[in-house]
């Protein structure tokens, strides 16, 4: 994935973009309609938290999708972040011993 160049979009910017402000929707009508709190949503659509498994079922329902969709969304994002991030996660090496079928699991 560290070939990706851009970004991917966080879910947070497709709710806004893509849903509350076509359908015209506050934050807050939508987060009574999730049954989350409006700071919560705000946080989501604000990109400073990821939409978990939870608010992903209550996105599909909201929106005639699949949670599959939104949890997608988010982990291409957090992943891309991730290889993007100095952690050194990248100095890692290989458990000897592993084949190649072992370390696909």
């Amino acid at each position: 994935m560290k070939n990706r160049l851009r970004k991917p979009t966080h879910p947070g910017v497709i709710i806004r973009d893509d849903y509350l402000e076509p359908l015209s929707l506050s934050v807050t009508a939508l987060a009574e309609r999730l049954g989350v709190s409006r700071k919560h949503l705000s946080n989501v659509i604000n990109e400073k938290v990821g939409v978990t498994p939870d608010m992903a079922l209550r996105l599909s329902r909201a929106f005639n999708t699949t949670p599959d969709l939104w949890l997608n969304l988010q982990r291409n994002h957090d992943l891309w972040v991730a290889e993007h991030s100095d952690t050194g996660w990248d100095k890692v090496t290989k458990v000897p011993g592993l084949g190649d079928a072992q370390a696909e699991h």
